[in-house]
Formats: structure tokens, sequence, C-alpha cells
């Protein structure tokens, strides 16, 4: 007979006494079978030697030190650094920057900031993207470079020196 078992992560503090627990710090996870669940309950060392002996007998019990959670780590490139920088090369003619503006471009659809709404084709062969702020409804007509995947490294390595970030 096959059963789903569901386990509840660790407690941040003591089940018993509900003090939070330090980085370190010994605590102990004691598992009980109940009706149809798994029953956890994560003790300090004082509150397991303060258990009553007729206290239910767990069928698992094993000893830890506390880690606490590791941070969670910044976003690599936050929402409004991207439109910030995407809006100042746009202001800038440079052509230099088409690769970074359309990369900026990308990144921003896929954090669903701005939305590609027509995709205009011309004679030449050249291809531009039109992008929509769904907010404030603010178009954005960028050329697409049709990079190569090889030279996409080189254009992240551009983007993360104008963004400040370390390389």
């Amino acid at each position: 007979m096959s059963q789903d078992w569901s386990i509840q992560q660790r407690s941040e503090c003591c089940s018993a006494t509900g003090v939070a627990f330090i980085a370190g710090e010994v605590f102990h996870t004691l598992l009980f079978r109940e009706v149809e669940v798994l029953r956890r309950e994560d003790l300090c060392e004082d509150a397991l030697r303060a258990r009553p002996a007729d206290a239910p007998v767990p069928f698992s019990v094993w000893r830890s030190k506390f880690e606490p959670p590791p941070a969670k780590p910044p976003e690599p490139l936050g929402k409004q650094t991207a439109e910030q920088l995407l809006r100042t090369v746009m202001a800038d003619p440079d052509p230099e920057l088409r690769n970074i503006r359309y990369i900026l471009a990308v990144m921003l659809e896929r954090k669903r900031i701005i939305k590609e709404v027509e995709v205009l084709r011309e004679e030449d062969g050249s291809i531009s993207r039109v992008y929509q702020f769904p907010k404030t409804g603010e178009a954005l007509l960028i050329p697409d470079p049709q990079l190569r995947m090889d030279q996409i490294a080189e254009v992240q390595l551009e983007l993360s020196a104008l963004l400040g970030a370390p390389t």
C-alpha cells in the first residue's frame, strides 16, 4: 500500500515555547503518525527535556543545528533599472546602441512590463517591433537587429557594464 507523506518544513521557532531558534542552536525534530498525516514538531533542547513522560512517542526523532534560511538574493536586474536604461538609450540616437535597445526591450517583455503589439517588415528585409507599456499606453518602436546566438553574450556584457553589474 502506497501512501503520500507530507512533511512540513523545518520551523524557525520551537513548537512548544514559540521562541525563535538562533543560528547554530541545536534543536530536535519529532515526527508523529496521525490518522492520515505526519505531524512535525521542532523543539529546543529545554522543551525536549521538559516533555512529560506520558507524552506521545514519536516514530522518528533527529537532531539538527539551526541554520537560518539564506537571504533572498536581490533581483539581478531591477524592473525600474531596465526600464530607465531603455528610456535613456531610446533618447540617444547612437546606432551603436541598437543591440542594447533590443535586448532591454526583450528583457522588459519577459518581465511583462512591455508587450509586443506589432511586427513591421520593411521591403529591404529589416524588421522593427512595436512595444507598448500596457499601464500607460506608451509605444516604442525598436528595430530588430536580428542578432545571432554568438552575438548575444557580447551584448549582455555591454549591458552589464551599462547597468554597473559585477561581471
